[in-house]
């Protein structure tokens, strides 16, 4: 399993995932307060340096996904074919973040029949321990 590499702005990401919340870095002026993701150290929509970071509901739906063969990372050979899916969260169509479908939290990538896959079925984030201290974040269907 491939482990996160965080930066300064990235770190409490994980710090939050490994506590199994979802949070995202949002803009600190009280005159803009707009989510962003990937987290960076300026707003890029009104240039503030102030940041803090939302608790999202953890809610969204699956906006692309992709089914690797052959395994594009040597770190996932033996579970291919897996499935690598881009979730549009609920309270943020704007973010999408990357993730695996799975059956439930830490179950391998290829817990979930490809053809199970939907654009547009309505997931919620479940949290794996990666080990090291991290909790990566995947993805289950609402509706099992």
């Amino acid at each position: 399993m491939l482990l996160p590499v965080p930066d300064e702005d990235g770190e409490p990401f994980w710090e939050y995932a490994a506590r199994g919340e979802l949070r995202v870095q949002a803009c600190g002026s009280t005159n803009c307060r707009q989510l962003r993701f990937p987290p960076r150290p300026c707003c890029p929509h009104c240039g503030s340096f102030a940041s803090r970071w939302q608790l999202m509901s953890g809610r969204g739906r699956i906006w692309s996904y992709v089914l690797p063969h052959p395994p594009l990372l040597p770190a996932y050979a033996a579970v291919a074919p897996y499935n690598v899916i881009l979730v549009e969260l609920s309270e943020a169509p704007r973010i999408r973040l990357a993730g695996n479908l799975v059956r439930a939290a830490g179950e391998p990538p290829n817990s979930v029949d490809p053809t199970r896959l939907r654009i547009g079925a309505r997931v919620q984030v479940v949290f794996s321990s990666a080990g090291d201290g991290f909790a990566l974040p995947q993805w289950q269907l609402e509706r099992l």
